[in-house]
């Protein structure tokens, strides 16, 4: 198989998850701007999910790029990391529809958590076959956002029991550490 063909159904199903998930927003009942208060939770949950979708799909952009092989491996690792992302609507939806209440969220960063995992056992099985060489090995580097990621993940979970403002935080500021343009690939890419 092709990269070409991974790429274009990964891209697919990232597709069908954001159709899912804008699909689940709410159409307020009445015509007065006090009709959106109630979906306000659904419309929150949606936007950082989509973003965290966004990030996902840029980044597997960008590291398919460096891939030159396709082995069996990196097929079952991307069909791994499109499972745990095809979950986020479920937990986008449960966690607006509870109005962020605890288990709802640190259900979506299990979620969050699962799909990082997955993601880095992807990158892992490409360095793997593409070697310690390879343009991907060079532009990781020490990869501090995808170390501290997991472990923000797992902190945010534990704190939902206490405050789960506090975890919803954490998953705002997880966003936004990835947010920040990673121009490591592109550059790598560039210069080679």
């Amino acid at each position: 198989m092709t990269k070409n063909r991974l790429e274009a159904f990964s891209d697919g199903v990232l597709a069908i998850i954001i159709t899912i998930m804008v699909l689940e927003l709410k159409v307020p009942h009445g015509t007065e701007l006090s009709s959106l208060i109630p979906v306000i939770p659904y419309f929150v949950s949606y936007v950082l999910s989509f973003i965290y979708l966004a990030i996902y799909w840029n980044n597997h952009h960008h590291m398919l790029h460096t891939v030159k092989k396709v082995s069996g491996g990196i097929l079952w690792a991307n069909l791994h990391l499109l499972f745990w992302l095809s979950l986020i609507p479920f937990t986008t939806g449960w966690m607006a529809e509870n109005n962020f209440a605890p288990f709802p969220v640190a259900l979506y960063g299990v979620n969050l958590l699962l799909a990082a995992i997955a993601y880095y056992i992807l990158q892992t099985i490409i360095l793997k076959i593409h070697g310690e060489d390879s343009l991907l090995a060079k532009a990781i580097g020490n990869d501090l956002k995808g170390k501290i990621s997991p472990v923000l993940y797992v902190a945010a979970i534990a704190l939902t029991f206490v405050n789960e403002w506090v975890s919803g935080r954490i998953y705002v500021l997880v966003a936004l550490i990835w947010l920040i343009p990673d121009k490591r690939i592109e550059r790598i890419i560039n210069e080679g």
